[in-house]
């Protein structure tokens, strides 16, 4: 297998698009999400995209390949919520395991179809951890500052789970990504190195934030540096930025990483900022035209997008990629 770490010493390498975006396509509906998994189950599930891993696996299939064919060298897993503590919303934490494993397993399967076909041009599986809908830094009641729905300790065993099912599933690397929460994240670190311990397994590991404002902060109140020097005790493949904002938006933050952090560097911004109906207007070529300033002044060495971005951003974003050469680290 290509280790990436080598490749990324030699070229941008590019991450897909968003997920969401490409299932809201798909028009499915409730049945879509229970198929032989859930179809006794007493609550609605419509919208619990992790569960199409399990459900619809063809769907997931058809967008992983969608990207590849567009150019992307990285696949997401469809796992963003796959913690106990987020499927809890659905009654559902005991899949929580399930939804990792097969959502790595699919995502291997395509990513091994696509270089076995092209050597030259390895594939690559990162196990998506999402920030979940809990937060350890700041309280759920205004009245009471104090109080947290969870503690470290149970968010670490949440990731804990999420993190084997995603390394036995098969993914190639680990990303801890949107993170509006660096407490969060830490957990998420310190649960992914048991995991890694107890497999025996050094899969690499990327980091990335979220500045949810223009205030250049994360919803948890820290600055980019602040965010960097907080997980950079971590052995980090790279940390980025990824969600919230555009491209533009996400420029001088970028640049703030880049000067100072001692990994690779990675983005996938959203195309754009949302419209009034939270839809995304920019078109690929837009979006394209704003990464190719990341692009011009090295700032990253992993792009890809987020919400509202699909296989034809991913396109034009990743032949604009290949016009540049490696970006010195």
């Amino acid at each position: 297998m290509a280790d990436i770490r080598e490749i990324l010493k030699d070229r941008i390498l590019v991450l897909d698009g968003a997920m969401g975006t490409m299932i809201q396509r798909y028009g499915l509906e409730e049945d879509d999400f229970r198929k032989g998994w859930f179809e006794d189950h007493p609550s609605p599930l419509k919208g619990n995209n992790d569960l199409l891993v399990l459900t619809r696996p063809d769907v997931i299939k058809e967008i992983h390949a969608a990207y590849l064919d567009a150019g992307a060298d990285i696949l997401e897993t469809n796992t963003f919520s796959g913690t106990t503590i987020a499927q809890a919303d659905y009654d559902l934490e005991k899949a929580a395991y399930d939804i990792n494993y097969h959502g790595a397993k699919i995502a291997k399967e395509v990513c091994e179809e696509y270089t076995k076909n092209n050597p030259d041009k390895p594939r690559f599986v990162a196990g998506s951890i999402g920030p979940t809908n809990a937060t350890l830094s700041i309280s759920p009641d205004v009245n009471d500052p104090g109080k947290r729905n969870y503690t470290f300790e149970q968010m670490v065993v949440a990731y804990k789970e999420q993190a084997k099912g995603l390394i036995e599933g098969g993914s190639d690397v680990l990303l801890v990504e949107t993170v509006f929460d660096t407490l969060n994240a830490k957990a998420a670190l310190f649960a992914i190195q048991e995991a890694q311990d107890e497999l025996g397994t050094n899969l690499p590991i990327m980091v990335s934030g979220t500045i949810t404002d223009a205030s250049g902060r994360t919803l948890s109140g820290q600055t980019t540096e602040a965010f960097l020097i907080s997980v950079q005790h971590a052995d980090l493949l790279s940390v980025g930025l990824n969600c919230a904002l555009g491209a533009t938006a996400l420029r001088p933050y970028l640049q703030t990483l880049k000067s100072k952090a001692p990994f690779f560097v990675s983005a996938h911004p959203n195309a754009g900022l949302p419209n009034e109906m939270g839809e995304y207007d920019q078109t690929p070529e837009m979006m394209a035209g704003e990464i190719k300033d990341f692009l011009d002044e090295g700032l990253v060495n992993i792009i890809g997008g987020c919400c509202g971005t699909s296989p034809d951003h991913i396109q034009a974003i990743a032949e604009l990629a290949a016009k540049y050469e490696k970006v010195a680290q």
